[in-house]
Protein backbone atom coordinates (compact mmCIF):
# COMPACT_ATOMS: atom_id res chain seq x y z
CA UNK A 1 0.00 0.00 0.00
CA UNK A 2 1.55 3.86 -1.13
CA UNK A 3 3.00 5.60 1.80
CA UNK A 4 0.31 8.64 1.58
CA UNK A 5 2.44 11.12 4.00
CA UNK A 6 5.88 10.38 2.54
CA UNK A 7 4.17 10.68 -1.18
CA UNK A 8 3.10 13.95 0.14
CA UNK A 9 5.86 15.14 1.29
CA UNK A 10 7.99 14.77 -1.99
CA UNK A 11 5.38 16.55 -3.91
CA UNK A 12 8.25 19.23 -4.06
CA UNK A 13 9.32 17.26 -6.79
CA UNK A 14 9.43 19.22 -9.93
CA UNK A 15 6.44 17.32 -11.60
CA UNK A 16 3.96 14.60 -10.02
CA UNK A 17 0.87 14.80 -11.94
CA UNK A 18 -2.50 15.01 -10.45
CA UNK A 19 -4.64 13.41 -13.35
CA UNK A 20 -2.71 10.45 -14.40
CA UNK A 21 -4.81 9.11 -17.49
CA UNK A 22 -7.75 10.31 -19.26
CA UNK A 23 -10.18 7.53 -17.89
CA UNK A 24 -9.15 8.99 -14.30
CA UNK A 25 -12.65 10.49 -14.71
CA UNK A 26 -16.18 9.74 -13.61
CA UNK A 27 -17.76 6.52 -15.79
CA UNK A 28 -20.59 8.71 -16.62
CA UNK A 29 -19.03 10.99 -18.22
CA UNK A 30 -17.59 8.29 -20.85
CA UNK A 31 -20.85 6.76 -21.07
CA UNK A 32 -22.38 10.34 -21.57
CA UNK A 33 -19.75 11.33 -24.17
CA UNK A 34 -20.05 8.27 -26.46
CA UNK A 35 -23.99 9.85 -26.44
CA UNK A 36 -23.04 13.17 -27.24
CA UNK A 37 -20.68 11.57 -30.16
CA UNK A 38 -23.69 9.65 -31.67
CA UNK A 39 -26.34 12.80 -31.05
CA UNK A 40 -24.88 15.87 -31.23
CA UNK A 41 -21.03 15.73 -31.80
CA UNK A 42 -20.63 19.32 -33.72
CA UNK A 43 -22.25 21.45 -30.93
CA UNK A 44 -19.85 24.13 -29.31
CA UNK A 45 -20.29 23.88 -25.36
CA UNK A 46 -18.10 26.36 -23.10
CA UNK A 47 -17.63 24.84 -19.47
CA UNK A 48 -16.78 27.46 -17.18
CA UNK A 49 -15.32 26.80 -13.18
CA UNK A 50 -17.38 27.87 -10.30
CA UNK A 51 -16.74 28.53 -6.84
CA UNK A 52 -19.37 28.57 -4.71
CA UNK A 53 -17.69 28.92 -1.46
CA UNK A 54 -16.45 32.43 -2.41
CA UNK A 55 -14.42 31.81 1.01
CA UNK A 56 -12.05 29.84 0.02
CA UNK A 57 -9.82 32.70 -2.67
CA UNK A 58 -7.77 29.60 -4.94
CA UNK A 59 -6.06 31.93 -7.08
CA UNK A 60 -4.54 33.26 -3.41
CA UNK A 61 -3.89 29.79 -3.01
CA UNK A 62 -2.88 27.95 -5.63
CA UNK A 63 0.17 28.95 -7.99
CA UNK A 64 -0.81 29.85 -11.55
CA UNK A 65 2.45 28.73 -12.76
CA UNK A 66 1.88 24.64 -10.68
CA UNK A 67 -1.94 24.83 -12.03
CA UNK A 68 -1.06 25.44 -15.65
CA UNK A 69 1.61 22.58 -15.38
CA UNK A 70 -0.88 20.18 -14.11
CA UNK A 71 -3.38 21.21 -17.04
CA UNK A 72 -0.57 21.35 -19.26
CA UNK A 73 0.03 18.13 -18.54
CA UNK A 74 -3.54 16.86 -19.31
CA UNK A 75 -3.41 17.80 -22.75
CA UNK A 76 -0.72 15.30 -23.14
CA UNK A 77 -2.45 12.60 -21.91
CA UNK A 78 -3.84 9.41 -24.79
CA UNK A 79 -5.40 6.48 -23.83
CA UNK A 80 -2.78 3.78 -23.40
CA UNK A 81 -3.53 0.24 -24.80
CA UNK A 82 -4.40 -1.35 -21.98
CA UNK A 83 -7.18 1.38 -21.24
CA UNK A 84 -8.25 0.89 -24.29
CA UNK A 85 -8.63 -3.20 -24.07
CA UNK A 86 -10.62 -2.30 -20.57
CA UNK A 87 -13.10 -0.23 -22.32
CA UNK A 88 -13.66 -1.98 -25.31
CA UNK A 89 -13.28 -5.25 -23.91
CA UNK A 90 -14.97 -5.32 -20.46
CA UNK A 91 -18.36 -5.97 -19.12
CA UNK A 92 -20.12 -2.92 -17.41
CA UNK A 93 -23.42 -2.82 -16.24
CA UNK A 94 -23.63 -6.91 -17.73
CA UNK A 95 -23.10 -5.74 -20.85
CA UNK A 96 -20.04 -6.54 -23.15
CA UNK A 97 -18.73 -3.52 -25.73
CA UNK A 98 -20.29 -0.95 -23.98
CA UNK A 99 -18.45 1.34 -26.33
CA UNK A 100 -19.24 0.97 -30.07
CA UNK A 101 -15.88 0.93 -32.12
CA UNK A 102 -16.53 4.53 -33.70
CA UNK A 103 -16.48 5.86 -30.41
CA UNK A 104 -13.49 4.23 -28.96
CA UNK A 105 -11.04 4.79 -32.51
CA UNK A 106 -12.59 8.87 -31.56
CA UNK A 107 -11.10 8.50 -27.81
CA UNK A 108 -8.31 6.41 -28.66
CA UNK A 109 -7.35 9.72 -31.04
CA UNK A 110 -8.31 12.11 -28.74
CA UNK A 111 -6.34 15.08 -26.89
CA UNK A 112 -8.23 17.45 -24.93
CA UNK A 113 -8.67 20.85 -26.57
CA UNK A 114 -6.75 24.33 -24.54
CA UNK A 115 -8.42 25.98 -22.28
CA UNK A 116 -8.25 29.47 -20.93
CA UNK A 117 -7.37 31.02 -17.33
CA UNK A 118 -7.26 34.34 -15.83
CA UNK A 119 -7.95 35.83 -12.07
CA UNK A 120 -10.54 37.66 -10.94
CA UNK A 121 -10.87 38.66 -7.30
CA UNK A 122 -8.92 35.82 -5.84
CA UNK A 123 -10.79 33.05 -8.03
CA UNK A 124 -9.48 31.29 -11.22
CA UNK A 125 -11.81 31.85 -14.16
CA UNK A 126 -11.12 28.43 -15.93
CA UNK A 127 -12.73 28.02 -19.33
CA UNK A 128 -13.02 25.29 -21.88
CA UNK A 129 -14.84 25.92 -25.14
CA UNK A 130 -15.05 23.10 -28.49
CA UNK A 131 -16.95 20.70 -29.63
CA UNK A 132 -19.68 18.95 -26.89
CA UNK A 133 -17.71 15.39 -26.96
CA UNK A 134 -14.28 16.75 -26.54
CA UNK A 135 -14.77 19.58 -24.43
CA UNK A 136 -16.82 17.60 -21.91
CA UNK A 137 -14.00 15.56 -21.04
CA UNK A 138 -12.38 18.73 -19.12
CA UNK A 139 -14.60 18.84 -16.39
CA UNK A 140 -13.69 16.37 -13.81
CA UNK A 141 -9.82 16.53 -14.27
CA UNK A 142 -10.36 19.85 -14.00
CA UNK A 143 -11.66 19.86 -10.70
CA UNK A 144 -9.54 17.17 -9.17
CA UNK A 145 -6.32 19.70 -10.48
CA UNK A 146 -7.95 22.30 -8.34
CA UNK A 147 -8.86 20.07 -5.23
CA UNK A 148 -5.65 18.34 -5.31
CA UNK A 149 -3.74 21.67 -5.32
CA UNK A 150 -5.94 23.48 -2.53
CA UNK A 151 -4.94 20.20 -0.95
CA UNK A 152 -0.69 20.56 -1.35
CA UNK A 153 -0.49 24.41 -0.85
CA UNK A 154 -2.27 23.59 2.98
CA UNK A 155 -0.22 20.70 3.39
CA UNK A 156 3.09 22.46 1.66
CA UNK A 157 5.36 23.79 4.94
CA UNK A 158 3.88 20.53 7.26
CA UNK A 159 6.82 17.78 8.21
CA UNK A 160 7.16 14.82 7.86
CA UNK A 161 5.64 13.69 11.09
CA UNK A 162 3.24 16.46 10.79
CA UNK A 163 1.97 14.57 8.01
CA UNK A 164 1.73 11.02 8.84
CA UNK A 165 -0.44 11.92 11.79
CA UNK A 166 -2.57 13.64 9.61
CA UNK A 167 -3.46 10.61 7.55
CA UNK A 168 -3.51 8.23 10.62
CA UNK A 169 -6.27 10.42 11.88
CA UNK A 170 -7.49 10.80 8.57
CA UNK A 171 -7.97 6.94 7.79
CA UNK A 172 -9.25 6.17 11.51
CA UNK A 173 -11.80 8.72 10.67
CA UNK A 174 -12.51 7.19 7.35
CA UNK A 175 -12.59 3.77 8.98
CA UNK A 176 -15.05 4.59 11.89
CA UNK A 177 -17.28 5.44 9.35
CA UNK A 178 -17.04 2.16 7.65
CA UNK A 179 -17.17 0.33 10.63
CA UNK A 180 -20.46 1.94 11.83
CA UNK A 181 -22.24 1.14 8.12
CA UNK A 182 -21.23 -2.53 7.48
CA UNK A 183 -23.45 -3.09 10.72
CA UNK A 184 -26.49 -2.10 8.47
CA UNK A 185 -28.35 -5.16 7.10
CA UNK A 186 -28.42 -5.07 2.90
CA UNK A 187 -26.82 -1.66 2.45
CA UNK A 188 -25.59 -0.70 -0.96
CA UNK A 189 -23.04 2.19 -1.26
CA UNK A 190 -20.71 3.59 -4.41
CA UNK A 191 -17.32 5.97 -4.43
CA UNK A 192 -18.80 8.87 -6.24
CA UNK A 193 -15.94 11.35 -5.13
CA UNK A 194 -13.44 11.92 -8.16
CA UNK A 195 -14.52 15.49 -8.59
CA UNK A 196 -14.08 16.47 -5.02
CA UNK A 197 -11.58 14.51 -3.86
CA UNK A 198 -8.53 15.22 -1.51
CA UNK A 199 -5.98 13.52 -3.98
CA UNK A 200 -6.00 10.39 -6.13
CA UNK A 201 -4.02 8.44 -3.58
CA UNK A 202 -6.62 9.37 -0.93
CA UNK A 203 -9.60 8.21 -3.27
CA UNK A 204 -7.60 4.96 -4.44
CA UNK A 205 -6.72 4.24 -0.76
CA UNK A 206 -10.65 4.74 0.51
CA UNK A 207 -11.49 2.59 -2.11
CA UNK A 208 -9.32 0.13 -0.96
CA UNK A 209 -10.63 0.43 2.72
CA UNK A 210 -13.83 0.28 1.53
CA UNK A 211 -13.50 -2.70 -0.14
CA UNK A 212 -11.82 -4.85 2.73
CA UNK A 213 -14.52 -2.89 5.15
CA UNK A 214 -17.67 -3.10 3.36
CA UNK A 215 -17.47 -6.19 1.51
CA UNK A 216 -20.13 -6.62 -0.65
CA UNK A 217 -22.40 -3.80 0.60
CA UNK A 218 -19.38 -2.32 -1.44
CA UNK A 219 -20.72 -2.28 -4.97
CA UNK A 220 -18.12 -0.11 -7.24
CA UNK A 221 -16.68 3.53 -8.04
CA UNK A 222 -17.49 6.11 -10.18
CA UNK A 223 -13.79 6.42 -11.20
CA UNK A 224 -12.57 4.48 -14.13
CA UNK A 225 -9.12 4.48 -13.80
CA UNK A 226 -9.42 2.82 -9.87
CA UNK A 227 -12.19 0.78 -11.24
CA UNK A 228 -9.93 -0.90 -13.73
CA UNK A 229 -6.35 -0.60 -11.57
CA UNK A 230 -8.51 -2.62 -8.30
CA UNK A 231 -10.89 -4.71 -10.46
CA UNK A 232 -14.39 -3.22 -9.19
CA UNK A 233 -17.45 -2.10 -10.82
CA UNK A 234 -17.40 1.49 -12.66
CA UNK A 235 -20.42 2.99 -11.41
CA UNK A 236 -22.60 5.82 -13.32
CA UNK A 237 -25.12 6.34 -15.36
CA UNK A 238 -26.50 10.01 -16.87
CA UNK A 239 -25.67 13.77 -15.09
CA UNK A 240 -27.34 17.25 -15.67
CA UNK A 241 -25.39 17.93 -18.33
CA UNK A 242 -27.52 16.54 -21.40
CA UNK A 243 -30.83 18.47 -20.15
CA UNK A 244 -28.81 21.75 -19.58
CA UNK A 245 -27.03 21.90 -22.72
CA UNK A 246 -29.78 20.33 -24.94
CA UNK A 247 -31.99 22.84 -23.01
CA UNK A 248 -30.07 25.44 -24.45
CA UNK A 249 -30.64 24.75 -27.79
CA UNK A 250 -34.16 24.89 -27.83
CA UNK A 251 -35.88 27.53 -30.12
CA UNK A 252 -39.14 28.11 -28.51
CA UNK A 253 -40.96 27.60 -24.96
CA UNK A 254 -42.29 24.17 -26.15
CA UNK A 255 -39.10 23.22 -27.74
CA UNK A 256 -37.56 23.83 -24.44
CA UNK A 257 -40.49 22.10 -22.63
CA UNK A 258 -39.65 18.78 -24.03
CA UNK A 259 -36.01 18.86 -24.13
CA UNK A 260 -35.19 16.54 -20.93
CA UNK A 261 -37.39 14.27 -21.87
CA UNK A 262 -35.67 13.89 -25.66
CA UNK A 263 -32.18 13.55 -23.79
CA UNK A 264 -33.89 10.39 -21.57
CA UNK A 265 -35.75 9.13 -24.99
CA UNK A 266 -31.57 9.12 -26.95
CA UNK A 267 -30.52 7.31 -23.68
CA UNK A 268 -33.26 5.11 -23.95
CA UNK A 269 -32.36 3.93 -27.31
CA UNK A 270 -28.87 3.02 -26.49
CA UNK A 271 -29.05 1.38 -23.02
CA UNK A 272 -31.26 -0.87 -20.68
CA UNK A 273 -31.31 -2.26 -16.98
CA UNK A 274 -29.64 -0.13 -14.36
CA UNK A 275 -28.22 2.34 -16.89
CA UNK A 276 -31.94 3.65 -17.28
CA UNK A 277 -31.88 5.85 -14.07
CA UNK A 278 -33.81 9.59 -14.06
CA UNK A 279 -32.24 12.42 -13.03
CA UNK A 280 -34.78 14.22 -12.43
CA UNK A 281 -34.25 17.77 -10.83
CA UNK A 282 -32.53 19.59 -13.25
CA UNK A 283 -35.73 21.49 -13.76
CA UNK A 284 -37.58 20.90 -11.15
CA UNK A 285 -38.53 17.24 -9.57
CA UNK A 286 -42.13 17.60 -9.12
CA UNK A 287 -42.86 19.37 -12.85
CA UNK A 288 -40.73 17.09 -14.32
CA UNK A 289 -42.10 13.79 -12.95
CA UNK A 290 -45.74 15.20 -13.50
CA UNK A 291 -44.76 16.08 -17.14
CA UNK A 292 -43.28 12.84 -17.46
CA UNK A 293 -44.07 10.47 -20.76
CA UNK A 294 -45.60 6.88 -19.78
CA UNK A 295 -42.56 5.18 -20.70
CA UNK A 296 -40.35 6.93 -18.24
CA UNK A 297 -42.07 5.63 -15.16
CA UNK A 298 -40.97 1.93 -16.89
CA UNK A 299 -37.24 2.89 -15.90
CA UNK A 300 -35.08 1.15 -13.41
CA UNK A 301 -34.88 4.22 -10.96
CA UNK A 302 -33.92 7.80 -10.08
CA UNK A 303 -31.28 9.58 -8.89
CA UNK A 304 -31.59 12.10 -5.66
CA UNK A 305 -29.20 14.93 -6.34
CA UNK A 306 -30.39 17.68 -4.63
CA UNK A 307 -32.79 19.47 -2.03
CA UNK A 308 -34.26 17.58 1.04
CA UNK A 309 -33.22 13.55 -0.13
CA UNK A 310 -36.09 12.42 1.86
CA UNK A 311 -39.13 14.45 0.05
CA UNK A 312 -37.19 13.78 -3.36
CA UNK A 313 -37.75 9.93 -2.50
CA UNK A 314 -41.04 10.51 -1.45
CA UNK A 315 -42.46 12.48 -4.36
CA UNK A 316 -40.93 9.47 -7.00
CA UNK A 317 -42.70 6.95 -4.70
CA UNK A 318 -45.98 8.69 -4.98
CA UNK A 319 -45.04 9.33 -8.85
CA UNK A 320 -44.63 5.75 -9.31
CA UNK A 321 -47.31 4.99 -7.77
CA UNK A 322 -49.63 7.41 -9.48
CA UNK A 323 -48.21 5.49 -12.62
CA UNK A 324 -48.95 2.21 -11.35
CA UNK A 325 -45.86 0.80 -11.04
CA UNK A 326 -44.48 -0.77 -7.66
CA UNK A 327 -41.99 1.32 -5.75
CA UNK A 328 -40.29 -1.88 -4.22
CA UNK A 329 -39.15 -3.02 -7.05
CA UNK A 330 -37.99 0.48 -8.29
CA UNK A 331 -33.86 1.53 -7.39
CA UNK A 332 -33.88 5.00 -5.45
CA UNK A 333 -29.40 6.32 -5.30
CA UNK A 334 -28.62 9.14 -3.20
CA UNK A 335 -25.93 11.31 -3.87
CA UNK A 336 -26.18 14.48 -2.62
CA UNK A 337 -23.98 15.87 -0.06
CA UNK A 338 -23.50 12.60 2.13
CA UNK A 339 -21.95 10.97 4.72
CA UNK A 340 -22.53 8.27 7.29
CA UNK A 341 -25.16 9.48 9.21
CA UNK A 342 -27.28 10.65 6.34
CA UNK A 343 -26.87 7.02 4.80
CA UNK A 344 -28.18 5.61 7.93
CA UNK A 345 -30.83 7.60 8.13
CA UNK A 346 -32.20 7.45 4.69
CA UNK A 347 -31.43 3.64 4.16
CA UNK A 348 -33.37 2.80 7.72
CA UNK A 349 -35.97 5.11 6.26
CA UNK A 350 -36.16 4.11 2.45
CA UNK A 351 -35.30 0.25 3.21
CA UNK A 352 -38.44 -1.91 1.78
CA UNK A 353 -40.50 0.77 0.39
CA UNK A 354 -37.41 1.01 -2.74
CA UNK A 355 -34.35 -0.33 -3.33
CA UNK A 356 -31.76 2.04 -2.01
CA UNK A 357 -28.37 2.76 -3.30
CA UNK A 358 -25.87 5.40 -2.10
CA UNK A 359 -23.59 7.30 -4.23
CA UNK A 360 -20.83 8.96 -1.06
CA UNK A 361 -18.86 11.84 -2.66
CA UNK A 362 -17.12 14.20 -1.32
CA UNK A 363 -17.31 13.16 2.58
CA UNK A 364 -15.82 9.76 1.19
CA UNK A 365 -13.33 11.03 -0.16
CA UNK A 366 -12.25 14.27 1.28
CA UNK A 367 -12.98 14.60 4.51
CA UNK A 368 -10.19 16.30 6.68
CA UNK A 369 -12.26 18.00 8.80
CA UNK A 370 -11.11 19.28 11.65
CA UNK A 371 -7.61 17.62 11.17
CA UNK A 372 -5.60 20.53 9.89
CA UNK A 373 -5.14 24.10 11.64
CA UNK A 374 -7.73 26.71 10.96
CA UNK A 375 -9.31 23.81 9.24
CA UNK A 376 -7.87 24.83 6.34
CA UNK A 377 -8.79 20.99 4.67
CA UNK A 378 -12.02 21.38 5.13
CA UNK A 379 -14.06 20.67 1.77
CA UNK A 380 -15.59 23.21 -0.40
CA UNK A 381 -18.25 23.22 -3.32
CA UNK A 382 -16.27 23.40 -6.76
CA UNK A 383 -18.11 22.66 -10.07
CA UNK A 384 -17.52 23.07 -13.82
CA UNK A 385 -20.43 23.53 -15.93
CA UNK A 386 -21.25 23.76 -18.71
CA UNK A 387 -22.58 27.84 -19.34
CA UNK A 388 -23.17 27.73 -23.37
CA UNK A 389 -24.12 25.96 -26.06
CA UNK A 390 -23.94 27.30 -29.18
CA UNK A 391 -23.46 30.47 -28.07
CA UNK A 392 -26.89 30.55 -25.56
CA UNK A 393 -26.79 30.36 -22.28
CA UNK A 394 -27.21 27.08 -20.03
CA UNK A 395 -29.41 26.96 -16.96
CA UNK A 396 -30.08 25.36 -14.17
CA UNK A 397 -32.49 25.40 -11.66
CA UNK A 398 -32.13 22.35 -9.46
CA UNK A 399 -34.17 21.65 -6.55
CA UNK A 400 -32.09 23.54 -4.10
CA UNK A 401 -32.35 27.21 -5.47
CA UNK A 402 -28.96 27.64 -4.13
CA UNK A 403 -27.74 25.57 -6.82
CA UNK A 404 -29.66 27.48 -9.43
CA UNK A 405 -27.06 28.99 -12.38
CA UNK A 406 -27.76 30.67 -15.15
CA UNK A 407 -28.80 34.35 -16.09
CA UNK A 408 -31.40 35.62 -14.03
CA UNK A 409 -33.91 36.27 -17.07
CA UNK A 410 -33.58 33.09 -18.81
CA UNK A 411 -33.60 31.56 -14.96
CA UNK A 412 -37.21 33.22 -14.73
CA UNK A 413 -38.00 31.91 -18.52
CA UNK A 414 -37.36 28.33 -16.84
CA UNK A 415 -39.15 28.80 -13.75
CA UNK A 416 -41.88 29.64 -16.11
CA UNK A 417 -41.86 26.93 -18.38
CA UNK A 418 -41.51 24.23 -16.25
CA UNK A 419 -43.59 25.52 -13.55
CA UNK A 420 -41.39 25.96 -10.88
CA UNK A 421 -42.98 27.57 -7.75
CA UNK A 422 -41.33 28.38 -4.32
CA UNK A 423 -38.30 26.15 -3.23
CA UNK A 424 -36.35 25.66 -0.12
CA UNK A 425 -33.41 27.06 0.02
CA UNK A 426 -30.85 24.72 1.88
CA UNK A 427 -27.02 25.57 2.30
CA UNK A 428 -24.62 23.90 -0.33
CA UNK A 429 -21.45 22.71 1.45
CA UNK A 430 -20.28 20.41 -0.87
Amino acid sequence: MVDIATRVYNHKWKIDPIVRSLIDTDFYKLLMCQSVFRNRPDTTVTFSLINRTKSIRLADLVDEGELREQLDHIRTLHLSRGESTFLRGNTFYGKRQMFRPDFMEWFERLRLPPYTLEKHDGQYELTFEGKWPEVMLWEIPALAVLMELRSRAVLRDMGRFELQVLYARGMTKLWEKIEMLRQIDGLRLADFGTRRRHSFLWQDWAVQALREGMGGAFIGTSNCLIAMRREVEAIGTNAHELPMVCAALARTDAELAQAPYQVLADWHEEHDGNLRIILPDTYGTEGFLARAPEWLAKWTGIRIDSGDPAAGAETAIRWWQSRGEDPTKKLVIFSDGLDADKIAALHKQFVGRVKVSFGWGTMLTNDFRGLAPNDALAPFSLVCKAVSADGRPTVKLSDNPNKAMGPANEIARYKRVFGVGDQQAIDVVV
